[in-house]
């Protein structure tokens, strides 16, 4: 039997919004969220919580006790390495990364990603090569060789902490012959592709507390989506942009 094991990386000292894991919208943290919507995936043999030795990951453990989650720590900054040994320690065959900032990642959304990739053989499947989903429902899948391959061989810092740009640059779809991959995409419109429900800074929280209020914190992503783009409200956080720090870093590599 093939081992699926979702690994969601968390920690508490982010340096643009220190412990936004722990804040709550209604009785529940974030993290409580993210944690209880990974639980419903159907195709995952298991949920991993990845964070660190920092002061106050005890409040993470706590959180993961509650639900019956696994929990791992290693290193803060190469998260890629913390990722590889959390994948050696619960015997990954596949491993499926989100990330905690993404309370609303949806479970039937991170199932179809997984059979997709396993359907083509993929060594890399995921629905962020291009961008038709909001900021805030990525999802990547992949072998544990790549993971490995990764590990061995990446040497940037970007490549260490954002874990996948050593697999996805070296990979077909960038027309590369390493390792294997494909963007997941199903019929839907590039209008999600704009909107923005993770959590970096304080203020995309009034967003994610808009969606659960009206919506509950199990709907589906596009229920979510379809509320933003049929209301009137205001939310200051859109005009962030989309996978900022990550940019940042690579333009200051180049230089």
């Amino acid at each position: 039997m093939v081992n699926i094991v979702i690994i969601t990386q968390a920690r508490i000292g982010s340096s643009r919004f220190p412990s936004k894991i722990l804040k709550k919208i209604n009785e529940d943290s974030l993290l409580e969220i993210h944690l209880s919507r990974l639980i419903k995936s159907k195709r995952a043999s298991s949920v991993v919580v990845a964070t660190t030795f920092e002061n106050g990951t005890d409040k993470i453990e706590k959180i993961t006790k509650k639900l019956g989650i696994n929990f791992f720590q290693g290193d803060t900054d190469d998260v890629l390495d913390r990722y590889y040994k959390a994948a050696i320690k619960y015997s990954a065959d596949y491993i499926v990364r989100v990330t905690s900032d993404c309370p609303l990642i949806d479970p039937n959304l991170i199932d179809k990603v997984i059979d997709f990739t396993i359907k083509e053989n993929l060594d890399y499947g995921s629905n962020v090569l291009l961008h038709n989903y909001p900021d805030g429902q990525d999802i990547e899948v992949f072998k544990f060789y790549a993971l490995k391959s990764a590990w061995e061989k990446a040497k940037n810092i970007s490549e260490r902490e954002h874990v996948t740009p050593f697999i996805i640059n070296n990979s077909s779809f960038n027309g590369k012959n390493i390792f294997k991959a494909l963007n997941f995409s199903e019929a839907i419109s590039n209008k999600y592709s704009k909107i923005r429900m993770t959590v970096d800074y304080e203020i995309d929280i009034e967003l994610i507390r808009y969606f659960v209020n009206e919506k509950g914190k199990f709907s589906d992503w596009q229920t979510y989506a379809e509320l933003f783009l049929n209301t009137s409200k205001n939310f200051k956080n859109q005009e962030i942009k989309r996978n900022e720090s990550y940019l940042k870093q690579i333009e200051n590599e180049s230089k």
